[in-house]
């Protein structure tokens, strides 16, 4: 049964999973699921155990939140104020500061 957060969730995986160049064999694979399983999901015919979820933030390299977050940034300014606010929350956290000043030095 299609639900507008089974639709969202399963565009969510299939853009990360793009994001990191996998292929729905490769992903179902590393997360011990059957490819058309995966297929399911990324349709949304089909939902993931906690478990599975669990599986496949750790394949993707993300936080397991992140899956969840359906909301996606258009413009140039709604990226640049996203920024400026993680920015602002890690101000404090020199190992942050320091991480994220390499990698903006490093473009």
């Amino acid at each position: 049964m299609k639900t507008e957060i089974n639709k969202k969730l399963g565009n969510r995986i299939k853009y990360l999973r793009l994001q990191r160049g996998l292929s729905q064999e490769q992903l179902a694979e590393e997360i011990d699921i059957a490819t058309t399983s995966l297929s399911y999901v990324e349709t949304g015919r089909g939902f993931m155990t906690l478990a599975t979820l669990e599986k496949l933030a750790n394949v993707l390299k993300v936080d397991l939140y992140e899956i969840f977050q359906f909301t996606t940034l258009e413009t140039s300014h709604e990226m640049y104020d996203y920024i400026l606010k993680k920015l602002d929350i890690i101000k404090n956290d020199d190992e942050k500061i320091r991480i994220t000043y390499n990698i903006i030095k490093n473009i």
